[in-house]
């Protein structure tokens, strides 16, 4: 079987590309980057230097047109800032009840959609994409839940014609659980890109950065991409 990963460059779906690899054969895993009107490619960049790690075929594609709508503070046309304190912190300020600003609408629903074609023109039989349990918190980022997983999982497999399925093995797992099996896998974590901003190195503020920091500190280690540095 040959499977499609959804390649952000970050920890989670570098950690998904590695379990990819690992199962199926790095000939046999296709990593997609998209681009989606983000404020920087960081992270873009650090995707095409795992896929190279990997020695995997990489597919690239923009769907900025469909978010240029979304003031989103990720997103180039925002007039809003990061925010820079952890989730948790955003999370108890919306009382679980909205997303956080840094959810891109619907931005998984839309991957995962445009993947599905992709993956059923270049044979594939599962797309992988690296959701876990502490972006669903909250309803912080509300597609990546299991609810959401399950569904577009269902609506994939129906609209497929039952030849392709959507995997996120991560959904019940913490940041710090994912972390830890991609350090068994041996996830090349000094190449990946998480910061919502696009400095010449992480900003260490934005919730993305706080939660990243504290998956490797649970882990015993520090974030092998700032070379030592503590977390």
């Amino acid at each position: 079987m040959k499977a499609l990963v959804l390649s952000s460059g970050g920890v989670d779906s570098t950690t998904a590309l590695g379990l990819a690899v690992h199962q199926y054969g790095a000939e046999n895993v296709i990593a997609l980057s998209v681009s989606y009107g983000q404020k920087h490619d960081k992270e873009i960049q650090a995707a095409i230097s795992v896929a190279k790690h990997y020695g995997v075929e990489q597919l690239f594609l923009d769907l900025s047109k469909i978010f240029q709508y979304s003031n989103c503070s990720l997103l180039k046309q925002s007039t809003d800032d990061i925010p820079e304190e952890s989730y948790a912190q955003q999370i108890q300020e919306t009382g679980g009840q909205k997303p956080v600003s840094t959810y891109v609408p619907f931005r998984n629903g839309l991957f995962l959609s445009s993947a599905a074609s992709i993956a059923l023109s270049r044979d594939c039989g599962v797309i992988y994409y690296g959701a876990h349990a502490d972006d669903s918190a909250g309803c912080a980022y509300p597609d990546c839940s299991p609810a959401f997983h399950n569904a577009m999982n269902t609506a994939v497999w129906e609209g497929s014609g039952y030849q392709l399925r959507i995997e996120a093995p991560f959904v019940q797992m913490t940041k710090a659980d994912v972390v830890k099996l991609g350090l068994e896998l041996g996830v090349p974590y000094e190449l990946t890109w998480s910061c919502y901003e696009g400095g010449e190195t992480p900003c260490g503020k934005c919730g993305t950065c706080i939660d990243r920091a504290k998956a490797f500190a649970l882990n015993g280690i520090s974030d092998p991409a700032l070379k030592g540095a503590s977390v």
